[in-house]
């Protein structure tokens, strides 16, 4: 219903629902990780739980945006929100470039018997430290044999997504401008480079992990490559399903060139998508 300049919706079963869905799939993840492929069905149907739950959720929240049902406020409140979730985005990133940074600044030279707790080195006599850590400190782990350079593969991923912010600025710029043909094009284009990104990424872990060594057992070097590169692979993924998403909805004629946040919220979380990945190709691969 609408009251007074702030739109209050009607009592929802989604949230519920997607604290139980939610639930049952870190339940089946950590079943899984503990005892193998035992807890593989309740961590499928919890995912496939938070996948409905998304889809049908999102669906009334765009009903009820063609109802006419949001105002200036509301749309202030979906602005603060998505602002609010990107910002746990980074917070999330930072959190594994510092883990990075600690490793490399701090944890390697003081094996190698540097800085204030070189008394470490104490662990691994013979240890020398190096970035990449082709040769681990425990016998018992086996480093990559070597590593990616980052001129082939990374460097074209990279101009990929670098490509795909300019043409989904200039779908977005068309939108603003009521020339829906070159929103529909350039946003199909965008769509295009975020499949050959995933593409590209699944031959580069394919090399990593067939013929380089690279593997998440090959000591923190390996660790840290998939758990940065993953984890954003992974928003990828998410943000050419939105995009998707955006395109279908442009067909259908849902946006304005006034009244389309949902767009909108969708190319910043691209962009962020895309600066998270110059992070990665200057720090994981390039230094």
């Amino acid at each position: 219903m609408s009251g007074g300049s702030y739109y209050v919706p009607e009592s929802s079963k989604w949230p519920i629902l997607a604290s139980l869905a939610l639930g049952a799939m870190m339940i089946g993840t950590g079943t899984v990780l503990v005892y193998g492929s035992a807890g593989m069905p309740v961590m499928a149907l919890g995912l496939v739980g938070v996948l409905a739950v998304m889809a049908l959720w999102f669906r009334d929240v765009v009903l009820e945006s063609r109802g006419g049902l949001y105002d200036a406020q509301m749309d202030r409140s979906f602005r603060w929100g998505m602002a609010w979730f990107i910002f746990s985005e980074v917070m999330f990133f930072a959190a594994f470039f510092g883990a990075l940074f600690y490793v490399r600044t701090f944890a390697l030279p003081w094996l190698d018997g540097e800085g204030a707790k070189g008394v470490a080195s104490l662990l691994w006599p013979d240890f020398t430290a190096s970035w990449p850590l082709l040769n681990p400190p425990g016998a018992d782990i086996e480093g990559p044999r070597e590593t990616l350079s980052p001129w082939h593969l990374p460097l074209v991923n990279t101009l990929i997504l670098v490509s795909s912010s300019i043409t989904l600025t200039i779908a977005h710029e068309g939108l603003k401008e009521g020339f829906r043909d070159s929103a529909r094009f350039w946003l199909s284009v965008t769509v295009l480079l975020g499949l050959c990104f995933i593409t590209i990424q699944g031959v580069e872990y394919y090399e990593a992990y067939a013929h380089y060594g690279i593997t998440l057992q090959a000591g923190i070097y390996g660790a840290t490559f998939f758990l940065l590169t993953g984890f954003h692979g992974l928003h990828v993924i998410i943000g050419t399903i939105i995009l998707a998403v955006m395109l279908w909805r442009v067909f259908r004629g849902h946006f304005t060139a006034d009244d389309h946040f949902g767009f909108e919220a969708a190319a910043w979380y691209w962009h962020f998508v895309d600066v998270v990945w110059i992070g990665l190709f200057l720090f994981v691969y390039v230094f």
